[in-house]
């Protein structure tokens, strides 16, 4: 395995692929490169990325484009998007690869690896960055952290000290817990609240800081979460909540949630993933969840209209 991590691909140039891309190539300009086709890939070539009010010319390839395979690929993309993104990265796929998915939800790990094999993909949320995305202009006050690693991590492996390597020279805050899995589930309860609740109620971060109706919808669709994760083994309490509210408090109360801005640009939201997942699960393990029916069922009727 090569010591070091030098070429990086990122597909998806949203709020989060588009804020690592620029930071990455703040640290080396020729370090990073976008995966993207179809409009997209003519999209990114065309105006380039502006993130921060600052133009970035990352290069742009598409998957028929045949170039060494990257040491490290990262997965921005939204939910419906994964299957075409899994298929648009092959040619960059190699011996050495990592890959990282900082998708929300608890599944894309398990469908890239099916994919490519497990051994080439580590778990990774990203939490407490505020970026929103307009068009091509991406803008963040808040870089956040990225949490990723191995399934467990009780020794830290080769490959995930030489992402913790990359990310200390590009400036990446980060953190490897102990159980990644544990991680996802409590990233994954945290977007079932904040995400469809700011969606429904067209609420940016600082009616969540400030209104107690507001978070009490938010925790009711958080505790059918932990509801399910204890069904699952997975441990999550109600203090997890705590947590995530004192993460809440520090955002940018102007910032919005991914899908908040996918409503207001009129884009297809990833409720199937959140609302959709945790329905899914509750008719598995006879659990009623009825804020999250009734959270689909909005989301669904303002997707429609």
């Amino acid at each position: 395995m090569k010591p070091s991590i030098e070429t990086i691909s990122i597909i998806g140039a949203g709020a989060l692929g588009g804020a690592c891309a620029s930071i990455f190539h703040d640290m080396d300009n020729h370090c990073v490169s976008f995966v993207a086709s179809g409009d997209r890939f003519e999209r990114l070539r065309r105006e380039g990325l502006i993130v921060n009010g600052k133009l970035y010319r990352i290069p742009v390839f598409g998957p028929e484009d045949l170039l060494p395979p990257s040491d490290l690929i990262i997965v921005a993309v939204k939910h419906n998007q994964l299957n075409d993104a899994i298929r648009e990265i092959k040619s960059r796929v190699g011996r050495e690869t990592t890959i990282i998915s900082v998708m929300n939800g608890i599944e894309s790990e398990i469908k890239i690896g099916a994919a490519y094999g497990m051994e080439k993909v580590l778990y990774a949320v990203s939490v407490g960055m505020d970026g929103v995305r307009e068009g091509n202009r991406v803008n963040f006050k808040k870089r956040g952290k990225i949490l990723f690693g191995e399934a467990r991590n009780s020794f830290i492996s080769d490959r995930v000290k030489r992402v913790q390597d990359f990310f200390d020279r590009a400036g990446i805050i980060f953190e490897t817990p102990p159980d990644m899995i544990r991680i996802l589930w409590w990233k994954f309860m945290i977007n079932v609240g904040i995400n469809q609740a700011s969606a429904v109620l067209r609420a940016p971060y600082s009616v969540f800081q400030t209104s107690p109706k507001a978070r009490d919808l938010m925790e009711s669709a958080m505790e059918e979460v932990i509801m399910l994760a204890e069904k699952e083994r997975v441990p999550l309490s109600k203090e997890e909540v705590k947590n995530w509210e004192t993460i809440l408090s520090g955002l940018n109360p102007e910032g919005k949630t991914s899908m908040l801005q996918d409503v207001e640009a009129h884009r297809k939201t990833e409720v199937e993933m959140f609302a959709g997942k945790v329905i899914e699960l509750g008719a598995r393990h006879n659990v009623p969840t009825p804020v999250n029916q009734k959270l689909f069922d909005m989301i669904r009727e303002i997707e429609e209209n």
